[in-house]
């Protein structure tokens, strides 16, 4: 159920993408579009009949007191890199994530534009494969972990946000492994190139929420690589009482070692 919310979703975001469409501004200041919430729409109706509980961006939050008796919670951004998808420059996503005790042990995330869905769990391993081929495993593409990291070493960087405290990474890997290459990317698309080890290491020193980053954390810790805390190295938690995730660093396999 979670692929047909993915490519439902996309078809509601893509309607309104190819038109004039009208944007708000939510009382964080963040942006919010139709597409936001037509996405939001049909991925919770699909869904529900599962009777799992949702936490959407785009929908109303169940208070903590709640929340923190779930052992087993969807996490879900409809429509992840909204700015990008202000922009028009095709750099967003739909992420879907299970939840399970505090841990993403399932991860989606589509490309609408791509029509392309990567999916993951520790128990059946990483696909890679477009919308036509949803329901033909068949098709699907097997990603294994990287056997050795980029030459030069590859970071992925936010479109949108920067800091200054990724150069005390840069720094920490020059001395291993120089030079090193970037490439920006709005949104969770950034893990796709993770996963297909394109991109070695995405550290991110600016605001996420769970429904940003729970689905890119499964499918990454799916191949051996991790989504850590800036500070404490721990993986990240989810269905937190602040749902804030800490600043972060996601690695590959190939590279962990180096900022552990």
């Amino acid at each position: 159920m979670a692929i047909q919310a993915a490519i439902e979703g996309s078809a509601a975001i893509m309607n309104i993408y190819q038109k004039d469409f009208e944007r708000k501004q939510k009382q964080d200041g963040t942006p919010v579009t139709e597409a936001d919430l037509a996405s939001s729409q049909r991925i919770e109706s699909i869904l529900a009949p599962l009777k799992i509980p949702i936490t959407s961006e785009e929908s109303p939050k169940a208070h903590f007191d709640e929340r923190k008796k779930w052992k087993k919670s969807w996490c879900i951004d409809p429509l992840d890199g909204t700015k990008e998808f202000i922009k028009r420059n095709d750099e967003f996503a739909i992420n879907i994530a299970l939840i399970e005790d505090g841990r993403p042990t399932f991860g989606l995330i589509a490309s609408p534009v791509n029509e392309e869905i990567i999916i993951g769990s520790k128990e059946v391993g990483v696909y890679l494969f477009k919308f036509d081929d949803a329901y033909k495993n068949e098709n699907w593409k097997k990603i294994d972990a990287p056997i050795c990291a980029n030459n030069p070493l590859v970071m992925a960087c936010s479109r949108s946000h920067h800091s200054g405290q990724v150069l005390e990474i840069i720094h920490r890997l020059q001395q291993n492994m120089p030079p090193i290459k970037f490439i920006k990317k709005g949104s969770a698309l950034k893990f796709f190139d993770l996963a297909q080890g394109k991109a070695d290491i995405y550290p991110r020193f600016a605001p996420t929420m769970e429904w940003d980053i729970a689905a890119g954390q499964a499918i990454l810790e799916a191949l051996g690589g991790e989504v850590i805390h800036a500070k404490t190295r721990k993986p990240l938690r989810y269905n937190k009482a602040n749902l804030v995730n800490p600043y972060f660093i996601a690695t590959t396999l190939t590279v962990k070692h180096l900022i552990n």
